[in-house]
């Protein structure tokens, strides 16, 4: 009887289990995305919600880091934890992913920064009805759609604002690179996510007063989009002279540069790991000559 339960176990989990494995990390950046806006965004609202009673400027930096880290130790073993359009973009830019899977990882990403939005707006819904009143406001001393999506600061220009972008998201990719460069100092196996997180924590600390450091398409574009739909409208797109699109085409230029970066100034100077291994050969060769002539 055990037997047959058993068998009816791995049945059902044979059948449920994904064959393919780009299902498998299409899934996973599903996944992976939408903790990070769950936790990530939550740790505004929280902020926001409560007037800075219950969280600040510090709850919100490393909380959404840690959201980050979270999201990969989740995803990161099977779809490599990009949880991120621009770094997808750049994995493909330079080799290290193929670009066939580039559209199944960013859809996947966008889908699951949507999901995860409807699912915060479900979790805090009646303290948003409650913060102003009903309303749901873009702008303004009770606006709550900052929760969801980036914003710029008043004296912000778009051109400002579109290097700001770029920067953060430049100095996010360089470091990510190096983190996963094996030929580098490299990160304990297990621990790259923390260091991830410490990074998101020092960019959010440093380049975040401008327009909020968001350096990823999906965790802007389709919260911003929920939030169109979800009650506060179509003004989320036109606040900050049309602002939307550059934490979108910012964080992908940024990324490209980075990567380059990189690879121009750090990684194609790297020892050839053939050329050592012939090095330490003749080494070899030498010292066995210079052992059989005392001989």
């Amino acid at each position: 009887m055990q037997a047959e339960k058993g068998e009816t176990r791995k049945s059902f989990k044979h059948r449920l289990a994904l064959k393919s494995s780009l299902a498998r990390e299409t899934v996973s950046e599903f996944l992976g995305t939408l903790i990070m806006i769950v936790l990530g965004c939550g740790c505004v609202a929280q902020a926001v919600l409560s007037r800075g009673i219950f969280g600040g400027i510090v709850t919100i930096n490393v909380g959404f880091a840690v959201a980050v880290v979270m999201a990969i130790y989740v995803t990161g073993g099977v779809s490599g934890g990009h949880i991120n359009p621009a770094v997808s973009f750049a994995m493909c830019l330079f080799g290290r992913m193929e670009w066939s899977k580039l559209p199944f990882y960013v859809g996947a990403q966008f889908l699951g920064a949507f999901a995860g939005s409807a699912v915060l707006f479900g979790i805090y819904y009646d303290a948003l009805m409650s913060f102003a009143g009903g309303k749901l406001l873009t702008v303004g001393e009770n606006a709550t759609a900052h929760i969801f999506a980036t914003y710029p600061a008043p004296y912000l220009s778009l051109v400002n604002a579109f290097a700001d972008q770029v920067t953060s998201t430049m100095f996010l990719l360089i470091v990510v690179f190096a983190i996963f460069d094996s030929r580098n100092l490299g990160v304990p196996k297990g621990l790259e996510p923390i260091v991830v997180g410490l990074l998101i924590i020092v960019l959010s600390s440093s380049l975040a007063l401008n327009s909020g450091c968001a350096m990823n398409p999906a965790r802007d574009l389709s919260p911003r989009l929920f939030t169109a739909l979800a009650g506060w409208g179509f003004d989320v797109f036109r606040a900050g002279n049309h602002f939307w699109w550059i934490p979108v085409v910012g964080p992908l230029i940024g990324a490209a540069i980075g990567g380059f970066i990189y690879m121009l100034l750090i990684e194609i100077h790297h020892p050839d790991p053939d050329h050592n291994f012939k090095a330490e050969q003749s080494e070899d060769k030498q010292e066995k000559y210079e052992l059989s002539v005392k001989m």
